[in-house]
C-alpha cells in the first residue's frame, strides 16, 4: 500500500517522490506553490512514512509498487518527478513503464550510478531511537545527535517521529531500509535507453552529480538536459523553493 497526499484538483498529475529517510510531507511547500497548474500526489515510499514495509526494498520494486498505486487510482498519464533516492526509484520507473505512460520525467540531484555508503551512522542513530523510544523529541534528538552532529539533518530525520503511548517512534522501517542499503547505493536496473523528455537538476554545491556522471546519464536519457540552481547543496527544493519551482513549471509545460 502507497500512501500519498493529493494537492489540486486540475492540469496534468505530477507524481513526487521523496528521498532516503525523507517522506510526503518534505515536499508540501513545493507542491502548494505548483498546485494552481498541476494535480500534484506526493507518495511515501515502502519503508517510509505511511506507506507499507518492503523488505529487500529494490529499485525494481519500488518502482512497480508506485505504478501500481498510480494504475489503482486511474492516473494513467502524468510527469514525474523523484530527489535523490526518489530520482533513483523515478528513473527506474521510467525504465519499466509502459510507452506514453510517463510524459515527461523530473530527477533531481541524483545520477544513475552507484553511490558510496554515507548512511551508516545515521540508520545506527535511528536504530537507538527505534529501541529507546524516547519520551520526547528532545530526548530522540540528543540520543541522534551521538551518531550525527548536523542540526539540520537531525531535524530532517526527526521529522519521521510520531508519539505513540509508550514514547515516540519513527515512522520508516529503519531495519528494512538498513538491509536494503546496499541495494539503494546503486544505480537503477536500466537495460535500455529511455526515450522520455528529461531534466537533470543539480545544486550547485552538492557532490550527487558531478561532471564524471554525464556519459553514463545520457547514455540512458538521451534526451536529458540540465540545470544548476546556483548556492544550493542537495536540498536545492528546500533551500531555493522560488527558483527550483520555476525551473519544473517551467519544464513540464513547455
Amino acid at each position: 500500500m502507497i500512501n500519498a497526499k493529493q494537492y489540486g484538483t486540475s492540469g496534468p498529475h505530477l507524481i513526487v517522490i521523496h528521498g532516503l529517510f525523507g517522506n510526503a510531507d518534505n515536499w508540501h511547500s513545493i507542491a502548494q506553490s505548483l498546485a494552481e497548474h498541476f494535480t500534484i500526489h506526493c507518495v511515501d515510499l515502502p519503508n517510509h512514512g505511511k506507506s507499507d514495509s518492503m523488505s529487500e526494498a529494490s529499485y525494481p520494486k519500488m518502482a512497480s509498487a508506485v505504478l501500481e498505486w498510480a494504475k489503482a487510482n486511474n492516473i494513467n498519464t502524468f510527469y514525474l518527478l523523484g530527489h535523490s533516492m526518489g530520482g533513483k526509484v523515478a528513473m527506474q520507473m521510467a525504465a519499466i513503464a509502459e510507452a506514453g505512460q510517463i510524459e515527461k520525467l523530473i530527477v533531481v540531484d541524483i545520477a544513475p550510478v552507484d553511490y558510496e555508503p554515507s548512511h551508516t551512522r545515521i540508520l545506527d542513530g535511528l536504530k537507538a531511537i527505534d529501541e529507546a523510544l524516547p519520551a520526547s523529541r528532545k530526548e530522540a534528538d540528543s540520543l541522534l545527535s551521538q551518531y550525527e552532529s548536523s542540526l539540520g539533518v537531525r531535524q530532517f530525520l526527526l521529522k519521521n517521529l510520531t508519539k505513540k503511548e509508550q514514547g515516540f517512534s519513527l515512522d520508516l522501517s529503519v531495519h528494512n531500509i538498513a538491509d536494503s542499503y546496499p541495494v539503494i547505493l546503486k544505480k537503477p536496473e536500466i537495460n535500455a535507453a529511455v526515450n522520455i523528455p528529461t531534466l537533470f537538476i543539480k545544486g550547485e554545491n552538492s557532490d550527487y552529480i558531478v561532471a564524471d556522471y554525464q556519459d553514463a546519464i545520457v547514455k540512458l536519457f538521451p534526451q536529458a538536459s540540465f540545470k544548476i540552481i546556483s548556492g544550493a547543496g542537495h536540498w536545492l527544493h528546500a533551500e531555493k523553493p522560488v527558483p527550483f519551482s520555476s525551473l519544473v513549471k517551467r519544464f513540464l509545460t513547455s
